[in-house]
């Protein structure tokens, strides 16, 4: 449901899940993807707008985020590119 240029954080998408407070298990969700996966895992990122580790680093989630047209001030996500999910 994020819509590309946005991110979401993984307890916003827990939330929206029905399991507040059960950001990890998004997380944990979303290293167990498959490699062929279709889901947009890189536009959730941890609460600080910043992308989270995971194996490979960080480069490859903040290059497909750039290519989406989502700015970075430093390490972190620009706020204008937060998804809002009561506005969609």
């Amino acid at each position: 449901m994020v819509p590309k240029g946005k991110v979401a954080s993984y307890g916003q998408i827990a939330a929206l899940a029905g399991m507040p407070r059960h950001a990890r298990l998004v997380g944990r969700t979303l290293r167990e993807l498959p490699e062929n996966s279709k889901l947009p895992w890189h536009r959730i990122v941890n609460a600080a707008l910043k992308i989270s580790l995971r194996s490979g680093g960080t480069s490859q989630q903040r290059k497909l985020l750039e290519a989406e047209g989502v700015e970075f001030v430093g390490e972190k996500v620009a706020n204008t590119h937060r998804w809002d999910a009561r506005a969609s």
